[in-house]
C-alpha cells in the first residue's frame, strides 16, 4: 500500500493509465505492470464508472432522505392535528423512534451487502421503504403512526452507509471526496425536492377524500416503489462483480484501487472476530464522534426547519417554498468545498470550515428574535455548514480504512452511532420552545464543537501513526496477504489527512 506522495518501489508507473497488478492468489510476488486497456484511457474509464455508479446511489439516497423527513412537510399540512398528536411530545417520540432500527442494524445490513450483491439488496431495501411511506398516508392513530415509522427505520437503515461503502470500493481517495459529496447533496436536494413537491401535493387537499399530507406520503411513496423495480437492475456492485466493465477494465480499476488502498479480502467473509478487531482502533470511536457531532443539528435542521419558517409568519405552502432556498445553497457550497478538498487532497480544513459556518448559523439564531430577514438568513448558514462538513467527514474516516472487512464495520458503525444524535435532535427542538427554539439552538451548537474537537483528534492521530509508520522498518516480514488483513494498519499504508 502506497500513500498519495509515494510511487511503487518495485516497478514504477510509466503513465497515468498504468498501475501495478499484484496476483491474486500470491501474495509475496511483486507487482507486475498493467496498461489501461487499449480501447480506453484512465479518465474515460472513470467517466464510465461515475455514470454506472454515483447517478443510482443519487437518485437512491434522495428517495430514501425524502421518504424520512417528508413527515415534517406532511406535519404543516395537519398530520398531527388530524391524528391528535398535537400535545406533549407524541410527534417528537413519532420521529425518534425511526432511529432505533436504523442505528441497531447499520452493521449487519453492510455485511449482507458484502454477502449479496449490493443492487439486490439496495434494491430489496428501497421497495421496504417505499411500501411503508405509502402505508403512512393511511395511518389513522398515533399508533399506526409509530409502526409505520418503526419499520421505515428498518428497511433504510442499510441505505446511507451502503451506499458510502459502495462508493469507497470504486474511488482512489484523491478522487473520492467529489463523488461522497455529490451523493451526500442528494440530502439536500431531497429536502428542496421535499418542499417543491410539498407544496404542490398539498394543494389536493381533500381529493378522494384525502387529507393532503396524505398525499404527501402516497405519491412519494409510490414514486420509490416504482423506481425500485428499475434499480434492481441499474444499482451498481463492487468492481470485481459488475458485467459492464471488460475483463480487462476490472483488472485495471481492481489494480488501481489496490495501490492507493491494498487489497481489498472481497472474497473472504467478515466474521465476528474481524468486527472485533475493527473495534480495537481507537481512530474508529473518534470517526463515530466526528459524524455523531453534526447529526444533532443537521436532523434537527431536516426535520425542524419547516416549522421554524412557518413561525415566522409564512403560509403553509410559502413555508414549503421558502424551505428550499438553503437546501439549493447548501447542495453549492458542499460542492465548492468537495472540489479543493480533492483538488488540494486535504480533508481536516475542509472539515473545520464549514463547521465554523455552521456555528456562526446558530449564533446568529440564538442573538436574533425580531427580524425574520436575517433570522432566515442564518437558516442558510445552518444548512451550508453541516451538510457541507457531514460528507467530507464520512468521506475522510471511509476512505482511510483499508479494505472491505475494516470498511465495511467501520462506515456502518460510523453511520450507525452517529445517527444517535438524531434521537437528542428529535427531543431537542419540542413544542413548548418554540418559536425561539433556545435549547435546540443551544444543544445543537454544542454537539457541533464535539464534532471540531473529535476531527482535532482524529488528525492528531493519523499524523502520528504516519510519522510512526515512516520511522519503522517498511517491510517488517510480512507478507502481502498479512498486509491485506491489517487494511489501513499496515506498516504500508499512509493516511490522508
Amino acid at each position: 500500500m502506497l500513500s498519495r506522495n509515494e510511487k511503487p518501489v518495485e516497478s514504477p508507473v510509466g503513465s497515468a493509465d498504468q498501475v501495478p497488478r499484484y496476483a491474486d492468489n500470491e501474495f509475496n510476488q511483486a507487482p507486475e505492470l498493467v496498461q489501461c486497456p487499449a480501447h480506453t484511457t484512465e479518465s474515460k474509464l472513470l467517466r464510465k464508472i461515475d455514470l454506472h455508479v454515483i447517478p443510482y446511489l443519487c437518485v437512491m439516497y434522495l428517495l430514501a432522505f425524502l421518504d424520512r423527513v417528508n413527515i415534517a412537510n406532511a406535519n404543516v399540512f395537519g398530520l398531527s392535528v388530524e391524528l391528535g398528536i398535537v400535545d406533549g411530545n407524541k410527534y417528537n417520540n413519532a420521529l425518534v423512534i425511526f432511529f432505533v432500527p436504523y442505528i441497531l442494524f447499520e452493521i449487519p445490513s453492510n455485511v449482507i451487502l458484502k454477502k449479496m450483491k449490493p443492487r439486490v439488496w439496495l434494491s430489496i431495501c428501497m421497495f421496504g421503504f417505499g411500501m411503508v411511506t405509502m402505508l403512512q398516508g393511511f395511518v389513522q392513530n398515533y399508533s399506526g403512526l409509530l409502526a409505520t415509522r418503526f419499520f421505515l427505520g428498518v428497511f433504510e437503515t442499510g441505505m446511507f452507509p451502503g451506499a458510502f461503502y459502495l462508493i469507497g470500493m470504486w474511488y482512489r481517495r484523491h478522487e473520492a471526496q467529489k463523488r461522497y459529496s455529490f451523493f451526500f447533496s442528494s440530502t439536500t436536494l431531497a429536502g428542496a425536492f421535499g418542499g417543491l413537491l410539498a407544496s404542490a401535493i398539498g394543494k389536493m387537499d381533500g381529493v378522494a377524500g384525502y387529507k393532503g399530507w396524505r398525499w404527501v406520503f402516497l405519491l412519494e411513496g409510490i414514486l420509490t416503489v416504482v423506481v425500485s423495480f428499475f434499480f434492481f437492475f441499474l444499482l451498481p456492485n463492487f468492481p470485481e462483480e459488475v458485467k459492464w466493465l471488460t475483463e480487462d477494465e476490472r483488472t485495471y480499476v481492481k489494480a488501481r484501487l489496490q495501490i492507493d488502498q491494498g487489497k481489498s479480502a472481497r472474497e473472504r467473509p467478515i466474521t465476528t472476530r474481524d468486527v472485533g478487531r475493527v473495534f480495537k482502533d481507537p481512530k474508529i470511536l473518534i470517526g463515530g464522534l466526528m459524524y455523531f457531532g453534526l447529526i444533532v443539528p443537521a436532523y434537527g435542521y431536516a426535520y425542524f426547519s419547516p416549522t421554524i419558517i412557518q413561525s415566522y409568519g409564512y403560509s403553509p405552502i410559502q413555508t414549503q417554498l421558502h424551505s428550499v432556498p438553503p437546501w439549493a445553497a447548501a447542495f453549492g457550497f458542499s460542492m465548492a468545498v468537495a472540489y479543493f478538498s480533492d483538488k488540494l487532497k486535504h480533508r481536516f480544513a475542509f472539515t473545520i470550515f464549514p463547521i465554523c459556518v455552521c456555528i456562526s448559523g446558530f449564533a446568529i439564531l440564538l442573538s436574533v428574535h425580531n427580524n425574520r430577514q436575517v433570522q432566515y438568513a442564518a437558516l442558510f448558514l445552518v444548512s451550508m455548514g453541516a451538510y457541507t462538513a457531514m460528507p467530507v467527514i464520512v468521506c475522510w474516516f471511509n476512505m482511510n480504512l483499508g479494505g472491505h472487512h475494516r470498511r465495511a464495520v467501520g462506515s456502518a458503525w460510523q453511520v450507525g452511532f452517529g445517527n444517535i444524535g438524531g434521537i437528542i435532535a428529535v427531543y431537542s427542538f419540542l413544542k413548548k420552545d418554540g418559536p425561539r427554539y433556545v435549547p435546540g439552538y443551544s444543544i445543537s451548537v454544542a454537539f457541533v464543537c464535539l464534532s471540531a474537537l473529535s476531527c482535532m483528534a482524529y488528525f492528531i492521530m493519523c499524523s502520528w501513526q504516519n510519522k510512526q509508520k515512516n520511522k519503522s522498518v517498511r517491510d517488517v516480514g510480512l507478507t502481502e496477504y498479512e498486509k491485506m488483513e491489517l487494511g489501513d494498519l499496515s506498516p504500508d499504508y499512509r493516511y490522508l489527512l
